[in-house]
């Protein structure tokens, strides 16, 4: 019989560490090829992470709610010499199998953080790396509020607490450098802002929210603190691409399989205009603008529990309006059912929300981290609109949409980002009603 070592795989662009949620063996249970082990969930999406041999369960190294670094070691799986033979190599990570304290705490000058208390709080390897770090001590551990199970000091809580402790500077260094605060603003928003304190009566109901509304929250705010998000809207007389696709809606789903609605026409001409502004497709990082090659264009589906995913279509200029048509309808199906995959959501440059499929007309969204500009698209309605003809001005019935783009004022100025939004609506105003499928 031979170890095999179960590390944390890791989870698509961006993604460094992960939660475990639920472990669905236990030590001595049969693992099969390709099986569950346990359930992890990162900053984005939930998996399951499979064991990639066969064997019994020997040991588990992490507790449920813990938070692993990926290729971190997870747990030891007992295999016979044919299965560790058949396996994959395991990503670069400590061939020797140490115990968890010691294989993703790092050795510094500093005493090692204990995994639990004298006050029985439980630190995490990732929250005892960080104190060890900004030598944080265990008095301050103890005396932090944290917001994860039971009560435990998360990756947010030591880092807000470190950001917040470091943003008190002295009264003489305040009036002898004027400029300190201008440049940190997020630790002085931070320090300064409290949320205001919420009463409640007898008969209001207290509904925790859930771990990926928590997470939606955060990056709501933390958007907001970082970027100054400006909005410019238009209206757009979409008539011709009404009715093409009125036109032409049963022969696509005949001949595809597949139905095709508003939203791969608008991304098509998103991607276009995009190619026609490659600088509303960056990224901002400090002082510098990453000028992002690829055209990914994330969509915001909503799912069944009210909360908000972005699938994203990677190199979305590429496809054809029915390779973007396949696309939006299976990452909007697969959304729905909980069955994306970390890389589904990653590596987006620019993201489209579709506000006009709750009835709305017009929305001002917030910018989706680290892009840098999202548009929102709104109900389509029949509208009186003057029309300019060779005999003169006429009143028609026309089928009308508004479009908001919300954008990082720090790099997109009004030039730029109302160019833009004009531009998609040229292309969609231009659409050809007589093109063929």
């Amino acid at each position: 019989m031979a170890q095999f070592e179960l590390v944390m795989p890791k989870m698509g662009e961006s993604v460094a560490e992960a939660t475990i949620i639920k472990w669905l063996k236990k030590p001595g249970d049969s693992i099969e090829l390709d099986e569950p082990v346990l359930e992890i969930a990162t900053d984005k999406v939930d998996s399951e992470i499979p064991s990639p041999v066969a064997g019994i369960l020997e040991k588990i190294l992490f507790d449920e709610g813990q938070t692993i670094q990926v290729n971190g070691v997870i747990a030891i799986i007992q295999t016979g010499a044919a299965a560790e033979t058949a396996s994959s190599p395991a990503p670069a990570a400590p061939t020797a199998f140490k115990p968890a304290e010691t294989a993703v705490v790092p050795a510094t000058a500093s005493s090692p953080v204990p995994v639990k208390s004298e006050s029985g709080k439980f630190y995490s390897p990732l929250v005892r790396n960080i104190a060890k770090e900004e030598n944080v001590s265990i008095a301050e551990l103890d005396a932090m509020q944290g917001s994860g199970k039971d009560g435990r000091v998360t990756k947010e809580d030591i880092l807000g607490y470190v950001q917040n402790r470091g943003a008190k500077p002295s009264a003489s260094a305040t009036s002898s450098t004027p400029q300190a605060t201008l440049q940190a603003p997020p630790a002085v928003v931070r320090s300064e802002i409290q949320a205001p304190a919420v009463s409640v009566s007898g008969g209001d109901e207290i509904i925790e929210m859930d771990r990926m509304r928590k997470l939606i929250a955060d990056h709501m705010v933390m958007s907001k603190a970082v970027s100054p998000h400006v909005t410019s809207m238009v209206e757009i007389d979409v008539t011709n691409m009404v009715q093409w696709r009125d036109k032409v809606k049963k022969d696509f789903e005949k001949r595809e399989g597949e139905k095709i609605t508003f939203t791969p026409i608008i991304l098509e001409a998103v991607a276009r205009a995009i190619k026609d502004y490659p600088m509303i497709n960056v990224s901002v990082n400090g002082t510098q603008i990453i000028k992002r090659k690829n055209i990914n264009l994330g969509m915001a589906t909503a799912l069944p529990s009210g909360n908000l995913i972005v699938p994203v279509i990677k190199n979305a200029d590429m496809l054809s309006l029915v390779g973007l048509t396949k696309s939006v309808n299976d990452l909007a199906n697969r959304a729905r059912a909980n069955k994306l995959t970390p890389d589904d959501i990653s590596g987006g440059t620019f993201t489209v929300t579709n506000v006009g499929s709750f009835g709305n007309v017009m929305g001002t969204p917030i910018i989706n981290q680290p892009q840098v500009a999202i548009m929102a698209v709104g109900v389509i309605k029949k509208k009186p609109a003057v029309l300019e003809t060779p005999q003169g001005d006429v009143i028609a019935i026309r089928q009308m949409m508004f479009c908001s783009l919300s954008y990082d004022h720090r790099v997109v100025d009004g030039s730029l980002g109302g160019s833009f939004l004009r531009r998609v609506a040229d292309y969609l105003e231009a659409f050809d009603p007589n093109r063929s499928l």
